[in-house]
């Protein structure tokens, strides 16, 4: 369900909307939100303060895509506002359709209306289909749809998901027009909460991290905390701090959770090697696949090795 009043905190989930966007099929996935009030926002700004303000319990975001990467506009946002906490992620299938007022013919169509991440990702179909085409930026898929019918608009047809048809009167003038039928966008769900989800063995950690010095060597001192700890990333993105030219920070996403100790002595030397540490949360992996790392890394190793020092340090003989 949707909402636009206020509502209590614990009943509230902000996303980007309108409905039938790909934010609300990644919201539908979240079983504690179902029932609940779901509260359409405009952009990731608006959904971030919705939980910083307490005006919502959490809030479904866009951070990746597995055409396009990272979202940007997420991950500043993430590095920015201070006390949020990854909680879950979800993966949604992406695809589009191109749709018109009906009675409009695909030769009709000289302007399309389509929100760029999906303008990128159906570009191919378009110069192919439409080579003469121009393209109108919309603020969300469902939006580049719904704009059709403003008494204003200069579109002749819109990029948008296929479910818009429950919802608009158009017509459908090509399916499938995604150039990449495999693609999928990943969110997350983000809140206040300091509640870390129990590891599961199949689980992701996110932190954002600033270089201490720009010299020579800091980049890969920073990844050889997780080499040398068996500690994979799935995701390492650069974005620019913004207070001077040639700065930035690092967006990463590791597998494991923060109890798995390689992944817990890992985030350690990541401390000392960097004070600007922001650790975004652990949580379990959307495909649910469990991760895979070398047995020197188990758990039992690392607190194998403690047992050894304390002993040392404690006079202990050795056995």
């Amino acid at each position: 369900m949707t909402a636009t009043g206020d509502a209590r905190p614990s009943e509230t989930y902000s996303y980007l909307g309108p409905a039938g966007t790909f934010t609300e099929a990644a919201l539908k996935q979240v079983p504690e939100a179902q029932g609940k009030i779901w509260r359409s926002v405009n952009n990731v700004g608006e959904a971030l303060a919705d939980v910083t303000t307490g005006r919502s319990t959490a809030a479904m975001i866009a951070i990746e895509n597995s055409i396009e990467g990272g979202v940007s506009a997420a991950q500043d946002a993430l590095a920015t506002v201070p006390g949020l906490r990854i909680v879950g992620e979800y993966l949604v299938p992406v695809n589009f359709v191109l749709v018109a007022r009906p009675g409009t013919a695909l030769a009709d169509v000289r302007v399309v209306n389509a929100h760029p991440v999906a303008y990128a990702q159906t570009r191919g179909w378009l110069e192919r289909h439409l080579p003469d085409h121009g393209h109108i930026p919309a603020a969300s898929n469902v939006q580049a749809a719904t704009s059709l019918f403003a008494d204003d608009s200069n579109a002749d047809a819109a990029v948008a998901p296929p479910g818009i048809v429950d919802q608009l009167d158009v017509d459908v003038l090509a399916e499938g027009i995604g150039d990449n039928p495999n693609a999928v966008t990943r969110f997350v769900l983000v809140s206040r909460s300091l509640r870390i989800p129990p590891r599961t063995g199949a689980d992701k950690t996110s932190v954002i991290v600033e270089l201490p010095d720009d010299e020579p060597g800091s980049l890969l001192a920073m990844l050889e905390q997780f080499s040398t700890r068996g500690v994979n990333m799935s995701l390492l993105e650069s974005r620019p701090i913004g207070d001077e030219l040639g700065r930035y920070r690092f967006v990463m996403d590791l597998d494991g959770h923060i109890e798995d100790e390689r992944v817990a002595d890992a985030l350690l030397g990541l401390r000392r090697f960097s004070p600007g540490v922001i650790y975004l949360g652990s949580y379990p992996r959307a495909d649910r696949r469990e991760v895979e790392y070398h047995s020197k890394y188990d758990d039992e190793v690392y607190i194998e090795a403690r047992d050894w020092l304390r002993g040392i340090l404690s006079g202990e003989p050795e056995v």
